[in-house]
């Protein structure tokens, strides 16, 4: 057992840091204020291998012109329940906000939408996108290409396949609504990254080395590949996942994907798809979400194993996590804050204000 300290940022210092970096970077006021609510966001649930961690990753991407500062978002494609987005190689997290809101309008009309994008970027953990529907009362269904290929096909050894995340939002009555967000690998890459910044070592399972043995120095992870969920299963769901979210949308997915960690000027091309219903056009949305909210009760009151104390739905714990993070402090680790630190001072803007330490044990 090792403990690691964290420092604390509230939201607020978080959002104002995040945003300050941006704009020095140039990015129009605008967009930064955006973007750092949505990488703020992500730290407050608990995302933390895609929130303030991938900062100094963006800015150099921005700075070696991988990054469009000013993109013109358009549609390439629109028909009355669907349309392609191309991001001009814009920041992704205004990519997929632009596709989402679209895809929310659409669903109003017709019922369902689905809106799929090209030349975008990362955009944070894929749960961002399928809340903002939920907060509608509607359900959400979105997939991304990952930026950068960390699993071979099953049985293989060549990196063609990235984690393909999935997330999926269901709206409740009173209960926190349902959001499934997962990676098709054992792991998301950036939590291989929050490990590494935290000097914590893997779970065996997340990774394996060439030869077959368990990867796990978070160091050493360009010596193996990352894992898929359920064996040939996952392996499959990651490649159904990019072909609906970058080959649809001719976006780079298999031998195209840039691996944005090591290289910070070619564009990637990273597609994602959101899928938006509108509840009232398949129910009535009181009685959905009252046959929801009971679902979740006979789920959580039901038989336990010995040892277990409460059964979880998808997405109560980051809840939780948002408003513990709210009231308490977001926690930084140390190897994050000590980037953000030589971040602060290249961009000659000022510190991110911490105000206090937590401990944290780690296995």
């Amino acid at each position: 057992m090792t403990h690691n300290k964290s420092s604390l940022a509230t939201p607020a210092e978080l959002h104002t840091f995040v945003g300050a970096a941006l704009r020095a970077a140039d990015l129009p006021a605008g967009d930064a204020e955006a973007i750092a609510s949505l990488m703020v966001q992500a730290d407050m649930q608990g995302s933390d291998g895609h929130g303030v961690i991938r900062l100094s990753q963006y800015v150099k991407r921005i700075e070696a012109g991988g990054i469009n500062r000013v993109p013109k978002i358009r549609m390439v494609s629109d028909r009355p329940a669907m349309a392609v987005i191309d991001g001009d190689n814009g920041m992704g997290h205004l990519v997929v906000t632009a596709a989402t809101k679209l895809a929310i309008e659409k669903a109003r009309e017709t019922g369902v939408a689905w809106v799929g994008t090209r030349n975008s970027n990362h955009a944070g953990p894929a749960s961002l996108y399928a809340r903002m529907a939920v907060e509608q009362k509607m359900i959400a269904l979105y997939f991304a290409v990952g930026n950068a290929n960390h699993m071979p096909p099953w049985g293989g050894t060549d990196l063609l396949l990235s984690t393909n995340p999935i997330a999926v939002a269901i709206p409740t009555k009173d209960e926190v609504d349902v959001v499934l967000d997962m990676a098709s690998t054992a792991t998301a890459y950036g939590k291989v990254k929050a490990k590494a910044k935290r000097g914590e070592l893997m779970p065996e399972g997340w990774m394996m080395d060439r030869s077959g043995r368990p990867l796990v120095d978070p160091t050493k992870s360009d010596e193996g590949f990352l894992l898929p969920i359920g064996g040939h299963k996952g392996y499959g769901l990651a490649l159904v996942i990019g072909i609906l979210a970058g080959t649809l949308n001719g976006a780079a997915m298999g031998k195209q994907v840039v691996d944005f960690n090591k290289d910070s000027s070619t564009r990637t091309n990273t597609g994602q798809s959101i899928v938006v219903l509108d509840v009232n056009a398949f129910a009535d949305l009181e009685d959905f979400t009252r046959a929801i909210d009971t679902l979740i009760g006979d789920l959580r009151n039901s038989a336990k194993l010995p040892g277990v104390d409460r059964i979880w739905m998808p997405g109560e714990q980051s809840a939780i996590k948002r408003e513990r993070f709210r009231a308490g402090g977001i926690p930084i680790s140390n190897g994050v804050l000590r980037d953000l630190d030589l971040l602060a001072d290249q961009l000659s803007i000022g510190r991110l204000k911490t105000f206090s330490t937590a401990t944290t044990g780690v296995l």
